[in-house]
């Protein structure tokens, strides 16, 4: 039963680390495209405003890779937490 549910839990945990991955690969794709798009819309108007649009079309792309990195970084604490407690759980047993 107990490893039943913990496969079903990996799978999950699996699937969703997938899935984190790719949202962050689609977001590292809407800066560079953000960024290129705005770049080539502004050259005409200047080399600095053109670098400074492509700033800007950067931006919400950048937000989602800072924002799905954290919750990378979130996933990677839990898997030690689980890893240390079932240390923790070992040392004691074997203390007792």
């Amino acid at each position: 039963m107990k490893s039943t549910k913990k496969r079903h839990l990996n799978k999950k945990q699996n699937f969703f680390e997938k899935l984190l991955s790719l949202l962050q690969g689609a977001s590292w794709a809407l800066a560079i495209v953000g960024s290129a798009s705005f770049f080539l819309s502004m050259y005409p108007l200047g080399i600095f405003l053109a670098l400074v649009g492509a700033f800007v079309g950067a931006l919400l792309g950048l937000f989602f890779v800072v924002l799905f990195e954290i919750a990378q970084i979130q996933v990677d604490k839990l898997k030690e937490l689980k890893k240390h407690t079932v240390l923790l759980e070992k040392l004691t047993k074997e203390k007792e």
